[in-house]
C-alpha cells in the first residue's frame, strides 16, 4: 500500500514539475483565438472561383477612374483625329534629371533616324536605306508644331515612323518632346514651358514686408 502511494506521490510530483517549467514565455497551446478567421483567413489563388464576390473572380478588376501609381491619366487621343492632336497637351512639368532622361530616351529610339543633333540625319537615313527624309525638328515645319501631334506621332506613328507606344509610356512620350521642345527653344522656336517652376521669392523683398508685420504685431 506504501508502495503505490509512493508511486502516486512521485507522479503528482513529476507533473507539477513538468507544468511547472519555465518554457522561455512560449506558449505551445495558445489557447482560444478570438476571431480565427482573421487570423488564419483562407487564401485564393488567382484566377479561382471566389464565393466572396458576385462574379466569383478572384484577381479583382482596378476600381473605376482608379490610376495607378507611376501612371498618367489617360488620354482621349484617337488614331487619325487630327483635329484632337492639335489641342492636346499636358500639365506636366519636368525637371533637369528628367528632361535628360528624355534626351537619353530620345537617342535610343528616335536619334536612329532624327539623329542625336534632331536635324533629321539619322544614321538609317545617312546610310541611304530611306528615300524620305525623317523630320528635322530645326525646320520650320517642326519649329511650331503643337506637341499634340507630336504625342500622336510617337504614340501611333506617321507615314514610315511606327508607334513607339510599347517602348515609351506616356510620361516618357512627353519627356521626349519636352527635350525636342526644350532643343527649339534655342534654335528659333516657341518659348521652353515643360520646366519646371524655379522662381523663389526675392528675399531682399520679403524681409521689409516680414518687418512690418512683425511691428503690427508688437502694436
Amino acid at each position: 500500500m506504501n508502495k503505490i502511494k509512493n508511486i502516486l506521490i512521485a507522479c503528482l510530483v513529476m507533473t507539477v514539475a513538468l507544468v511547472s517549467c519555465d518554457s522561455g514565455n512560449i506558449r505551445r497551446t495558445p489557447g482560444h483565438i478570438y476571431a480565427p478567421d482573421m487570423t488564419y483567413s483562407r487564401a485564393y489563388d488567382a484566377y479561382t472561383s471566389n464565393p466572396n464576390f458576385a462574379d466569383s473572380m478572384t484577381s479583382r478588376l482596378p476600381v473605376t477612374g482608379a490610376i495607378a501609381r507611376g501612371h498618367m491619366l489617360p488620354d482621349h487621343l484617337r488614331e487619325g483625329d487630327t483635329t484632337a492632336y492639335k489641342t492636346f497637351t499636358t500639365t506636366a512639368r519636368f525637371s533637369a534629371d528628367e528632361l535628360n532622361e528624355g534626351r537619353r530616351l530620345f537617342n535610343i529610339y528616335c536619334g536612329i533616324c532624327h539623329g542625336t543633333n534632331l536635324d533629321g540625319q539619322g544614321p538609317l537615313f545617312a546610310s541611304g536605306k530611306f528615300a524620305s527624309m525623317p523630320a528635322n525638328f530645326k525646320d520650320a515645319k517642326y519649329l511650331h508644331m503643337p506637341v499634340g501631334q507630336m504625342f500622336a506621332a510617337a504614340k501611333y506613328g506617321k507615314n514610315m515612323m511606327g508607334s513607339y507606344a510599347a517602348q515609351l509610356d506616356a510620361k516618357q512620350r512627353w519627356m521626349v518632346i519636352a527635350y525636342i521642345k526644350q532643343f527649339q527653344s534655342k534654335n528659333g522656336g516657341d518659348a521652353f514651358t515643360f520646366g519646371e517652376a524655379t522662381a523663389k521669392p526675392d528675399s531682399a523683398k520679403a524681409a521689409p514686408m516680414m518687418a512690418k508685420v512683425e511691428e503690427k504685431k508688437t502694436k
